[in-house]
């Protein structure tokens, strides 16, 4: 049974998560990726909570049912600090599950002190590939005008995934939409987070924060790629195991970026086996 909660930032935003598993297990953190949201862990929060870990999935500021900020703080300085308000009275072991944007933050999340127990990145490293980056970008900043209805937003996710069946019943995509005053639906993230997330320091910031991780050998590090990503690619792998030498990595056969929602059984196999090694419940 999951539990919706409610956290406050240290600049007075709420922060909308769901929770499970018992109180008093060692505690698993999910950060979604750049314009989704806590959705897009469902399948995961389920298992782990299973597995008996007590499992917060939260929607980043800016995104989903949490709170935009109103001056565009969106900086990886401001989303470490969200993190440690929702860990603030956590006091068994945690470790942070992070994808793209969420493993940016993990990843910089250590380098300014946090301490988890383990770490899983989720398709991003240091040494991204330039196109697929630019193509998320592409679609993000795409559609600023929003859809008239489902089935156009489902167009645009097919375009996108082009390997993935376009849904008969595109209603899912409701958990990623927001309706207007006006009728339309818009995506279910502020637009100033692309604004904030596209200069050359929010890289340079997960490059310099990734040496923190290999000056910590005792902290387990976990990457899972998908093996269909643009986005992760063998060279970027083999520059941050020189940063991290005891980097573990699983690749999960065709999936992409959003590996999570591309294969979520091999995904959550993948990391239960990681924590139940390094964490166990």
């Amino acid at each position: 049974m999951l539990s919706r909660r409610e956290y406050r930032t240290a600049d007075g935003l709420a922060l909308v998560a769901d929770t499970g598993g018992p109180e008093d297990a060692p505690v698993v953190l999910l950060l979604h990726g750049g314009g989704q949201t806590r959705h897009s862990w469902s399948g995961a929060t389920r298992s782990l909570a299973g597995r008996g870990y007590r499992v917060i999935n939260i929607d980043a500021r800016g995104h989903g049912e949490s709170d935009w900020s109103p001056d565009s703080s969106y900086s990886f300085d401001d989303l470490v600090l969200d993190v440690e308000a929702v860990l603030a009275d956590v006091t068994a072991p945690f470790a942070l599950v992070g994808a793209s944007m969420g493993g940016g933050t993990s990843i910089h999340a250590v380098a300014r002190g946090l301490r988890p127990s383990a770490v899983v990145l989720v398709d991003i490293v240091p040494e991204l590939e330039d196109e697929g980056v630019h193509r998320i970008r592409d679609f993000m900043a795409r559609n600023a005008n929003g859809f008239a209805d489902l089935d156009e937003a489902a167009d645009a996710v097919a375009l996108y995934h082009p390997e993935r069946p376009r849904p008969d019943d595109p209603s899912g995509l409701m958990k990623n939409l927001r309706q207007h005053d006006d009728g339309r639906l818009y995506w279910h993230w502020d637009p100033e987070i692309l604004v904030a997330n596209i200069s050359t320091a929010v890289v340079e910031t997960i490059q310099q924060s990734a040496r923190a991780l290999g000056q910590q050998p005792d902290l387990p590090v976990l990457l899972v790629r998908g093996l269909l990503s643009d986005v992760v690619r063998d060279k970027g792998i083999a520059a941050f195991r020189e940063q991290v030498p005891h980097l573990e990595v699983a690749d999960v056969a065709a999936a992409g970026h959003m590996v999570a929602g591309d294969k979520n059984d091999a995904f959550n196999s993948a990391v239960l086996d990681f924590l139940t090694r390094h964490m166990p419940a």
